[in-house]
């Protein structure tokens, strides 16, 4: 049996006798009676145990809760065994970089993209540096040196999105308590300097130079289908093709994670359809793919579409099939509403308004078909200035208004302008 009485310091003791015929006591501070007395009530329990050798879940379960000091104190006295101290797992930024690439379900250019980032994280704090360790400054510090680097403000921004993504899944994994990414702003992957128009004029001449149908059929469905070089290219199948009705049915990727995004239909733009004609006549029977050569994991289309921008005499632009994509949203876009554009080239009007949409000389050149108004009483608002740009419209035979929405590109070999009908194959010249 236990006791329970106060001390000199009016502090509650429980006093027992132990298995080995001592006696021995455990002393509660700030404890009121009705604690104390719950105390020695589990105390008397544990002197039960210790003599037939089983404990009660109801005991074993207040043992459990107990605090580490409090614990202790009856570690001391026999009748607990002390707690072991937690073993603390150190993980280090290898261990972080392995098992998140091992969790990663992404395509390969995405994990490439990735790796470049962890690569720089691993290189910037070594591999053995424990990622509980990483503070908010060495975070800010990494993304510092990103610049010393070097590096296209987009290109840290992006590289900033992957850390930030790697460090939120070691916090989902308990490998720390907090992000020190968390803080961390990632800035714009924005890169307009980079964006290049690829006029028609360029287009037809590397057509011209590209060596046989499949590769004018590879460019032409960047540049005048919009699609992603080579996934989209490679996966594009005969039975996509639906020449009756004049639309291909695009498999991508790139979205199929997304909810309806495994593929979107597309029309036969004009500039396609001969070329698609073309590839069907030469295929061999029983043929599956449209584009049948140039499939190889180690083919390099780029270097390839180089040579043949150089053997066309064109000087090569940046990001080279991406701005061909670019290229043909931003035509697109004079002449469909922004949601069908975006459907069919398989973005949304953010990534296009942020990486596709372009400002073009056509853009100016159209912009100056209008004689400038200088503001008066009579002409003052917006409205006012339609009615103007209107009336100078149907001076013009043939023209509906308004002139604004009705794309007008430059001929190079004429020098005269022309404009593209709701016929997208027609162009008439403007009078």
């Amino acid at each position: 049996m236990a006791s329970l009485s106060r001390d000199g310091n009016k502090n509650w003791r429980i006093l027992f006798m132990a298995g080995d015929g001592t006696r021995k006591v455990v002393r509660l501070s700030g404890a009121n009676k009705a604690q104390a007395e719950k105390f020695r009530d589990r105390v008397e329990s544990l002197v039960t145990a210790s003599i037939i050798g089983a404990m009660d879940d109801v005991t074993a379960g207040w043992i459990a809760a107990l605090p580490d000091d409090m614990h202790k104190r009856l570690a001391t006295v026999g009748l607990v065994k002390p707690r072991q101290p937690a073993v603390r797992t150190v993980f280090t930024m290898r261990t972080l970089y392995d098992e998140f690439f091992a969790a990663l379900k992404a395509k390969p250019g995405t994990r490439l993209a990735h790796k470049q980032a962890a690569d720089s994280l691993l290189s910037h704090f070594g591999e053995s540096m424990p990622v509980a360790d990483i503070t908010p400054m060495l975070a800010e510090k990494w993304k510092q040196s990103q610049y010393g680097a070097k590096l296209a403000n987009a290109t840290i921004a992006k590289r900033t999105q992957t850390a930030k993504q790697i460090f939120r899944q070691a916090v989902k994994w308990k490998m720390l308590a907090d992000s020190p990414f968390a803080d961390v702003t990632v800035g714009s992957q924005k890169n307009k300097a980079r964006q290049f128009f690829i006029t028609r004029d360029v287009a037809d001449k590397v057509l011209k130079a590209c060596p046989d149908g499949q590769w004018r059929l590879l460019f032409a469905l960047s540049r005048y289908g919009g699609l992603r070089c080579p996934s989209e290219h490679l996966a594009l199948k005969w039975g996509d093709i639906d020449f009756e009705r004049g639309t291909i049915r695009v498999p991508s990727s790139k979205t199929e994670h997304h909810e309806g995004g495994d593929e979107r239909v597309i029309p036969m733009f004009p500039e396609l359809r001969g070329l698609l004609l073309e590839a069907f006549t030469e295929a061999e029977p029983g043929s599956e793919h449209v584009i049948t050569r140039y499939r190889e994991a180690n083919c390099n289309l780029r270097t390839q579409l180089l040579r043949i921008i150089g053997k066309a005499g064109v000087k090569p632009w940046p990001k080279l099939f991406h701005n061909l994509r670019s290229s043909r949203q931003t035509e697109l876009a004079q002449s469909y509403p922004l949601h069908v554009v975006c459907e069919w080239i398989g973005n949304s009007r953010a990534v296009a308004q942020d990486h596709y949409l372009q400002i073009t000389d056509a853009h100016f050149a159209q912009a100056a078909q209008i004689p400038a108004q200088q503001p008066s009483e009579n002409v003052g608002t917006d409205k006012q200035l339609d009615k103007v740009a209107s009336a100078e419209n149907k001076k013009r035979p043939g023209i509906s208004e308004p002139c604004l929405s009705v794309p007008i590109l430059a001929d190079s070999s004429s020098g005269s302008t022309r404009i593209r009908t709701e016929d997208q194959g027609f162009m008439r010249p403007l009078l």
